[in-house]
C-alpha cells in the first residue's frame, strides 16, 4: 500500500509542479513522471539538508512537489 501512496502523491506533485512552473512544464504525461521521480529526489534532498517536513501525506506532498519543481527546472535547462 505504501508504493501506491507514493505513486499517487508523486502524480499530484507532478501536476502541482507543472502548474507552478512558468510555461506549464512539459505536458501531462511528462509532468506526472517527473512528479514521481521528483518525489524520490525531494525526499533525498530534504534528508540531505536535514529538513524534516513530517511523515504524513502533507509532508510527503510538500517534499515531492519541491523535488518535482527542482527536476522540471533542471530538465528545462537542458531542453533549450
Amino acid at each position: 500500500m505504501g508504493w501506491l501512496w507514493f505513486i499517487i502523491i508523486g502524480i499530484v506533485a507532478g501536476l502541482a509542479a507543472g502548474k507552478l512552473m512558468r510555461g506549464g512544464g512539459f505536458g501531462l504525461i511528462i509532468n506526472l513522471l517527473v512528479g514521481i521521480i521528483g518525489g524520490v529526489l525531494g525526499g533525498w534532498l530534504f534528508g540531505l539538508v536535514g529538513i524534516n517536513v513530517g511523515n504524513g501525506i502533507i509532508g510527503s506532498l510538500i517534499s515531492s512537489t519541491i523535488g518535482a519543481i527542482f527536476l522540471l527546472w533542471i530538465v528545462s535547462l537542458f531542453n533549450r
